[in-house]
C-alpha cells in the first residue's frame, strides 16, 4: 500500500509543475490489478497539441 501512496504523491507533485503534461490514463484492471494505471494511446496526439499550447488535456483520469 505504501508504494501506491508514494506513486500518487509523485504524480500529484508532477501535476503541479510547469511543462509536465499527462496523457489521460485509466485503471488497467480494477479487479486483479487495483493499483495499475495505463495511458490511453488514442490521446497521445491530442495531448501533444494541448502541450504545445501549454495546456493540460482534460480529464486526466478516464
Amino acid at each position: 500500500m505504501m508504494d501506491y501512496l508514494g506513486n500518487a504523491e509523485n504524480i500529484g507533485a508532477l501535476l503541479n509543475r510547469n511543462n509536465y503534461y499527462f496523457v489521460p490514463f485509466r485503471q488497467d484492471n480494477p479487479i486483479t490489478k487495483p493499483r495499475s494505471l495505463v495511458f490511453d494511446p488514442n490521446y497521445i496526439i491530442k495531448t501533444l497539441e494541448y502541450a504545445l499550447e501549454k495546456e493540460q488535456i482534460s480529464p486526466i483520469l478516464l
